[in-house]
């Protein structure tokens, strides 16, 4: 890791979103607000939502896992080159696999839920901070 890299990482923190979340393809987009992220291409229609949101949702195809979410709160967006491959590679070097999720100010990952605990020590080990909500 460049000092650069640590440098960002060690001034980044990270939260854990509460709730157990799925990820799955939908048949047509959710008109329901609390879905917390939709994305939509030519091919499909993705969300990422708390278990509990998805009642009314007509899904195609569910991941069988649940997950938990955690935020990654950079200090650096658009600037930090390997960030993501420095918290992938952490994470799969510890034999776990995750999904990750982007907006424009910072980046999720979804953690199968009983990996929630060694994630979250993976990322302090990195440098990074909790954020306790």
């Amino acid at each position: 890791m460049t000092e650069d890299l640590k440098k960002v990482i060690e001034t980044s923190t990270f939260e854990v979103v509460e709730g157990d979340f799925v990820y799955a393809k939908v048949s047509e987009l959710p008109s329901n607000p609390n879905i917390f992220m939709v994305s939509k291409d030519k091919d499909e229609i993705t969300i990422v939502a708390k278990e509990e949101e998805v009642g009314n949702l007509e899904i195609i195809e569910r991941n069988k896992e649940t997950y938990s979410l955690i935020a990654l709160n950079i200090s650096l967006p658009f600037y930090a080159v390997g960030f993501l491959s420095a918290v992938t590679n952490a994470i799969a070097s510890a034999g776990m696999n995750i999904l990750v999720v982007s907006t424009y100010s910072k980046d999720y990952i979804l953690v199968r839920k009983e990996h929630l605990d060694k994630s979250k020590d993976i990322l302090i080990n990195l440098g990074f901070k909790m954020k306790v909500t």
